[in-house]
């Protein structure tokens, strides 16, 4: 597989984050292992149940090669300074280039989610990706950080990996020294629809109970 790039995620248009409170009292708490671990993201991270379903119907669709798309939403700042981004919509990537162990998005990926957006998502951006790692574990691999690194720059961009065999997930946030780890990942909030209980079925995370104060602690 080539490592050349095919695309660039250009920066979007709206370069400053949105003031709202914490959603905290409308979310459950996903942690992975290594939350709480002294790592220090930039963002805590929300995803709308629809979102989440998406991203899992998607994952699932091909168990042998790798499938992904775009995170869609909304980068927040709160009334304490602490920056969050809220997962609105998960839009799988369509024009890839896919394989068991490689995901590739096109110049047609991106043309594609930028009219997207344009059309049914105004207002809103891409707040980061996702893929899948059929039979291998949660984790970005070189060709992932690089990927993430060059098309999606920004500190609060974020990159989840779904290994949809396992039924594990987690998301790989950029820590407050701009470091990114490509080997511990984080959980996330899940916002409350209108499901009247939680859909996440990942087995590597544990729900957490904390007061619903600051979302970065």
């Amino acid at each position: 597989m080539s490592t050349r790039p095919l695309i660039n995620v250009l920066p979007t248009d709206m370069t400053q984050p949105i003031t709202t409170p914490l959603p905290v009292k409308k979310a459950s708490r996903w942690n992975s292992t290594y939350d709480g671990t002294g790592l220090n993201p930039v963002v805590s991270v929300f995803v709308t149940q629809t979102a989440y379903s998406r991203i899992c119907v998607h994952s699932i669709s091909d168990m042998k090669n790798e499938v992904g798309g775009f995170l869609i939403g909304r980068w927040c700042l709160d009334e304490n300074s602490g920056q969050f981004i809220v997962i609105e919509h998960a839009l799988p990537a369509r024009y890839t280039r896919q394989g068991s162990v490689y995901l590739t998005f096109t110049q047609d990926s991106l043309v594609d989610i930028h009219d997207q957006i344009d059309t049914n998502y105004k207002g809103e951006m891409i707040v980061g990706w996702y893929h899948t790692h059929p039979s291998m574990g949660v984790f970005l691999s070189h060709y992932d950080t690089w990927l993430h690194s060059n098309f999606f720059p920004e500190p609060w961009q974020v990159a989840l990996v779904v290994e949809p065999v396992k039924a594990t997930g987690g998301f790989f946030v950029r820590q407050k020294n701009s470091l990114l780890d490509p080997t511990r990942y984080f959980g996330f909030y899940e916002l409350d629809g209108n499901y009247g209980r939680s859909m996440v079925y990942w087995n590597n995370l544990h729900e957490f109970e904390e007061e619903k104060g600051d979302a970065s602690k």
